[in-house]
Order: structure tokens, then C-alpha cells, then sequence
């Protein structure tokens, strides 16, 4: 992944964990998604089982790399936006 790729994956990570505390909520990720358009919270609890693999109730870093590595195109998407 190239450096400008990441420095963009690590600034969107920023946006959604909006309490700044390493790990995204149901509720900082559906906040995050208002921001590009609107989500249900159906919409958001299927977000949050597909990318919350551990099942912890929370987007790790980790988690949302995988994420990201494998809907690319999205994240530039969801980049040109925030």
C-alpha cells in the first residue's frame, strides 16, 4: 500500500473514532456515515458484524485495515469525501 494510500486510511480512522480512543463504535461509526449520507441503524449493525471480526463490539485498526485492503475502491470513495 503506498504511504500516501495509508496516511489517507489512518486520517478516515481518525474521523470515525471520534472519542479518540483507538477503536470505532456502533455509534462513532454511524455518526461517521451520517456525515456521507443517510444510514439506518440496520445499516449500521450490518456494517458493524461484517468489519467487527473479533465480535468485541468495536472497530480496531486492525479491523478496519482488513476492511480496507479488501474494499479499496470504497475507501478512495469515502477518501475524496472527509
Amino acid at each position: 500500500m503506498a504511504d500516501e494510500d495509508q496516511g489517507d486510511l489512518e486520517r478516515i480512522f481518525k474521523k470515525f473514532d471520534i472519542n479518540g480512543d483507538g477503536k470505532i463504535s456502533s455509534s462513532e461509526l454511524g455518526e461517521a456515515l451520517k456525515m456521507l449520507g443517510s444510514v439506518s441503524p440496520e445499516e449500521v449493525q450490518r456494517m458493524m458484524e461484517e468489519i467487527d471480526t473479533d465480535g468485541d463490539g468495536y472497530i480496531s485498526y486492525e479491523e478496519y485495515i482488513e476492511f480496507c485492503n479488501a474494499n479499496r475502491g470504497l475507501m478512495k470513495d469515502v477518501a475524496k469525501i472527509l
